[in-house]
């Protein structure tokens, strides 16, 4: 990821209020809430909201993002609430997880660039446990037109950026597909994740 990149994630984390707010993302509460706890990881996890919420739960928590200022945010917020999170800085191919590391991984609008997404969505189902679970949310092909109609609900406008239930079902193949659906919901996350958007939901169990 260039220079660009990093620096627009460093500057929207910037400021002392949370980009996406404080309370966790309501399909990774809705599922994640039932389970018992183990180990899980959150990819581009910005300023820590997730992953703060797992680690009340009870998980032991591991998370990563490319934006130093999104983890300083993070670690405040795991601070406050008397939590810690292991959260690690840089990009997938540089960072030090293990095969079968982990019992889930949160995929929570991780929007990454079209060259490498499904490079790191395999990528990251290497370090899933056999039987871990893949829980994910993020916006879909469609959402382009609800930008359209309201820019404060935010997501990528760049459409390869955007996700569909083939892409999801290619990028993790060899899962038991345990939800996979493209739906309409409101979102009310922070600053920037505001209306009517268009989103694909994917839960998955490693074969």
């Amino acid at each position: 990821m260039d220079d660009a990149w990093v620096d627009r994630w460093n500057d929207r984390y910037s400021t002392n209020e949370f980009a996406y707010g404080e309370q966790p993302n309501n399909y990774l509460k809705e599922q994640l809430t039932p389970l018992g706890t183990g180990t899980i990881l959150f990819p581009a996890e910005g300023e820590g909201r997730n992953a703060v919420f797992a680690a009340k739960l009870g998980w032991k928590v591991s998370a990563f993002d490319i934006s130093t200022e999104g983890k300083n945010k993070a670690i405040q917020l795991a601070i406050h609430n008397q939590v810690s999170i292991d959260y690690q800085v840089g990009e997938l191919q540089d960072l030090n997880y293990k095969a079968g590391q982990f019992d889930a991984i949160a995929l929570i609008y991780a929007h990454f660039p079209s060259s490498i997404k499904s490079t790191y969505h395999k990528t990251l189902s290497h370090y899933l446990c056999k039987g871990g679970l893949v829980i994910f949310e993020a916006f879909s092909k469609k959402h382009l037109h609800y930008i359209a109609a309201n820019e404060k609900i935010g997501g990528p406008k760049e459409i390869d950026m955007l996700f569909s239930m083939e892409e999801i079902k290619a990028d993790f193949e060899d899962y038991e597909i345990i939800v996979l659906e493209e739906k309409e919901i409101e979102l009310n996350e922070g600053l920037f994740h505001n209306g009517l958007g268009s989103v694909i939901r994917f839960v998955g169990r490693k074969k």
